[in-house]
């Protein structure tokens, strides 16, 4: 009601662009802004996207080629180099100043906004702004101490594992809190992008500013989010070979881990590394997995895996190991048949590494980018066991594509017998060693033909099994409003391919049904660092950012070792 007298189209420019500067006083044309332009995050019909902030604002700036009657304005006292220098701008959120930022659109799209605004909103508008500055402080307050970050929170599903952690940030000893019978330890997943990758793939980034993406930038970064959540053991995937030799070996030893790393096979210089702190294990074998064999056509490509078996240094059985695993499959969304070999391969050398002496596994975790989705077929092997892929569509094995182009259906058996690997996804040579005497009996017994009969059945097989009760740390949705979490975010998507599998205690009442009767004993989740929604990290501009600098979140969960 204010600028009655003006056409229509200045008073919304008037109200989405410029603001009252001083409570009572507006901006006029025939001087210059010395005070606070503040911006509610609302802007005028014409732009596509947020206005740009930056240094050189007077060189770029241009007005819309239909702002009022140009002539008039152009003769009018407008200073525009006195304007840049004296006013600042309070953005709603701690985001985003590069040219490739996150359209407004998309952000109002997740939050469930509509892009229209009534004219009582237009109204209000004026009110909006009076209390943005302090939005601006309240999201900040609620996403970190420093601008641009977003604080993650700790669950506990345990509240003794709460006053344990308590009792570790005063400087108490485990061996001094707790019962003698206990041994808990802290377990991380995390991509940490290897750079070759990123400037090979540099249309997935293209919302971040470009000194963000430097290693010099981003390793700092790194090592700082591992030594703030400090776990015992770190399991990282995209780990360039150079830098792993010259700065990220040598830091982590430094922190107090030692260091087991596999190279991928191929041209691309990265791999996988498992890193554990000396003062909670001790390195009882370390095993690297090639996904690559060069007499097998389906398997031509460079993934590796890695698998660690650990001992406990306190208040355990002599015997007691855990088995870690660290693997990242096959990115390729129409290839859901290398990613389910790449898995069986994976999944035969923990078989063999986990047995103890009286036949049963020891406790398993099983962590990496397995570029898969929850609830896809892939997904839904690890968790339950088995697998019935007949007449499943290759492109359909990982989820990643809604609408998969990969429609060739998965061939039964998936891989060739050569591989020397069963359905059930064990060795089939120590397999056949173990069950030798008997095979010969049965020969004895049985015609050949029979025999034939049940060699073809088993070629021909399409259920896929394996041996461990698996529970995944993460619940995937948010209970209370049932949103994805997420793992990773560019430009490209927002969703979760990382994940850390356990086998589960009997007792452990955060695991998942299915999974209740693991075999030696098994682990017991205490807790895990709560996951983020697209929503909140675009408020950050996504992945990478200024504080977090990869494209992945590092995933970290507490266990208790649970003796038999």
């Amino acid at each position: 009601g204010r600028h009655s007298m003006l056409p229509r189209h200045v008073q919304r420019l008037g109200r989405d662009w410029i603001t009252h500067w001083s409570g009572s006083q507006i901006l006029t044309f025939n001087s210059p802004v010395s005070s606070c332009m503040r911006w509610a995050g609302h802007y005028p019909p014409w732009a596509s996207f947020p206005l740009p902030v930056s240094a050189d604002f007077s060189a770029n700036w241009r007005f819309p080629p239909f702002f009022g009657p140009w002539r008039q304005f152009q003769n009018s006292n407008w200073h525009l180099d006195n304007y840049t220098q004296s006013c600042c701008f309070h953005l709603p959120n701690p985001s985003m100043k590069s040219e490739g930022e996150e359209p407004l659109t998309k952000k109002r799209r997740l939050s469930g906004q509509d892009d229209t605004s009534t004219p009582e909103q237009e109204t209000n508008l004026s009110n909006q702004k009076e209390v943005s500055c302090l939005s601006v402080a309240q999201n900040e307050e609620k996403r970190g101490s420093k601008k641009g970050t977003i604080k993650r929170h700790w669950e506990y599903f345990c509240q003794q594992s709460k006053t344990m952690k308590i009792a570790k940030s005063k400087g108490s000893d485990q061996s001094s809190a707790g019962s003698e019978a206990t041994f808990d330890f802290t377990v991380m997943s995390y991509n940490i992008l290897s750079q070759s990758l990123l400037e090979g793939n540099s249309h997935l980034y293209k919302h971040c500013r470009q000194r963000l993406l430097f290693w010099t930038y981003r390793f700092p970064n790194i090592l700082q989010e591992i030594k703030e959540l400090d776990a015992d053991v770190l399991c990282l995937q995209e780990v360039q070979e150079d830098h792993y030799r010259t700065e990220i070996k040598s830091s982590l030893e430094s922190l107090g881990y030692h260091c087991e790393y596999k190279m991928r096979t191929g041209r691309k210089p990265d791999g996988c590394a498992i890193c554990f702190k000396t003062s909670k294990f001790s390195l009882i074998s370390s095993n690297p997995v090639e996904f690559f064999r060069r007499d097998i056509p389906l398997l031509d490509r460079d993934n590796v895996g890695l698998v660690l078996l650990l001992q406990p240094r306190f208040h355990c059985k002599a015997n007691a190991a855990i088995c870690i695993a660290n693997t990242h499959l096959l990115y390729n969304p129409r290839r859901g048949d290398i990613k389910l070999t790449q898995l069986a391969m994976l999944l035969a050398e923990i078989a063999s590494v986990a047995p103890q002496k009286d036949g049963s596994f020891c406790p398993i975790i099983i962590c990496g980018d397995f570029n898969s989705v929850p609830g896809s077929p892939l997904y839904r092997f690890i968790k339950e066991g088995k697998l019935n892929y007949e007449g499943l569509a290759i492109g359909k094995v990982s989820g990643q594509e809604q609408f998969p182009r990969g429609q060739r259906i998965l061939p039964i058996p998936i891989w060739p017998k050569k591989l020397g690997i069963s359905q059930n996804c064990v060795y089939e040579i120590k397999h056949q060693q173990k069950e030798e005497n008997a095979g010969e009996k049965l020969e004895a017994a049985k015609p050949d033909n029979t025999q034939k009969i049940v060699i073809s059945s088993e070629k021909l097989s399409s259920k896929l099994r394996h041996h461990f009760k698996l529970s995944s740390v993460y619940s995937h949705y948010f209970p209370e409003t049932g949103v994805p979490e997420v793992t990773t975010c560019h430009s490209r998507s927002a969703v979760t391919v990382d994940y850390i599998f356990y086998s589960a205690a009997n007792d452990d009442t955060a695991a998942q049904p299915g999974a209740e009767d693991s075999f030696c004993g098994g682990l017991k989740l205490l807790g895990r660092l709560a996951l983020l929604t697209e929503k909140d990290l675009w408020t950050v501009n996504g992945l990478p950012n200024e504080k977090n600098s990869s494209d992945h979140l590092p995933l970290l969960a507490e266990f208790r070792l649970i003796e038999r």
